[in-house]
């Protein structure tokens, strides 16, 4: 992992429990070229991973003949995993469970504060002193409210789960969710055109593949209806940012983006300025005190790994494609 990064995710206590599971090496691996990490590498039967991993493919594979299983203490695998790892039988957790609590908690936040125009008002405020001012908003409030899911990930899935907590119809699009566990959840499966038709607030919980670069296009943008809101917690490259950008101009949308395309957004963006658009540097995700829940979800996997019982989060070769 990255300098720095075991100190924000694994404290004392964390270390301590790791210790019992397993003979840690005394040091950190940044990257894996020097004789040192060679020498820790040939003899690791587990690594633990985490933000900032560098490439693990075959060629590591070839100097870690005992290595059987890889925990990884973030979200997403797929900035470092060549699939020949998973093809050679090395096992792969990943604790994107975890890190899918804060994101999922920050997502329903926005659809409260979004369907409350809070961001938009607290512009007007601001600027002109004005209380309560709603000219022009096409609709304000939570209640009987339609709200569309992008996406049944395990963050969707949380989310509908914290949906319940509101007056709200949900509609899902996820081509490779079955309907009827999307009914199960309260929701109801659509298709993608009729999601965004129909749905006061839109939230993305998709991977950024060809498939989904771009799924919120100017023509998907423009069949929302008036005074929708778009929450985008997943990817930058799942909407046309100068498309959203026209829309948020014209007034007829409202948006709340932890992600954007291109990410960082340069200094002087437009999003920046919109008083209909609220911007965070991707933050969703587990932060701070939060870091704890995803070192947890670690030691969890590697003393379920240590006891030869199954793994709660494993990763398979067939789901790689899908993921984020």
């Amino acid at each position: 992992m990255a300098p720095g990064v075991r100190e924000k995710m694994f404290g004392q206590e964390a270390l301590r429990r790791l210790g019992e599971l397993t003979e840690i090496h005394e040091q950190v691996l940044h990257e894996v070229t020097s004789p040192g990490a060679l020498r820790a590498i040939a003899g690791a039967e587990v690594l633990v991973t985490g933000w900032g991993c560098p490439m693990i493919g075959a060629d590591l594979l070839d100097l870690a003949p005992g290595l059987r299983f890889i925990a990884h203490a973030a979200g997403t695998v797929k900035t470092f995993l060549d699939p020949a790892v998973l093809e050679r039988g090395v096992r792969v957790s990943s604790a994107a469970d975890a890190n899918a609590v804060p994101v999922a908690e920050f997502t329903y936040a926005a659809i409260v504060f979004g369907a409350k125009r809070a961001f938009t008002l607290a512009h007007r405020y601001r600027e002109h002193g004005t209380k309560r001012d709603f000219t022009g908003l096409a609709w304000l409030g939570t209640r009987d409210i339609t709200v569309g899911l992008i996406g049944l990930s395990r963050i969707g899935r949380r989310v509908m789960g914290l949906l319940r907590g509101l007056d709200a119809e949900v509609l899902v699009y996820d081509p490779y969710a079955d309907p009827a566990e999307i009914a199960a959840l309260g929701g109801t499966a659509v298709d993608l055109d009729t999601l965004v038709r129909r749905s006061h607030v839109v939230s993305l919980h998709a991977p950024e593949s060809r498939e989904t670069y771009r799924m919120l296009d100017a023509r998907r943008l423009s069949l929302l209806p008036d005074g929708a809101v778009v929450i985008n917690t997943a990817r930058g490259g799942l909407i046309d940012t100068d498309a959203l950008v026209k829309e948020l101009r014209s007034g007829r949308l409202d948006a709340i983006l932890d992600v954007s395309d291109p990410e960082p957004l340069s200094s002087g963006h437009p999003l920046f300025d919109l008083p209909n658009a609220f911007v965070t540097p991707h933050l969703a995700g587990a932060q701070g005190n939060e870091l704890g829940r995803l070192a947890e979800s670690t030691l969890e996997e590697i003393a379920r790994y240590a006891a030869g019982l199954p793994l709660l989060h494993e990763i398979h070769r067939g789901e790689l494609d899908r993921m984020a």
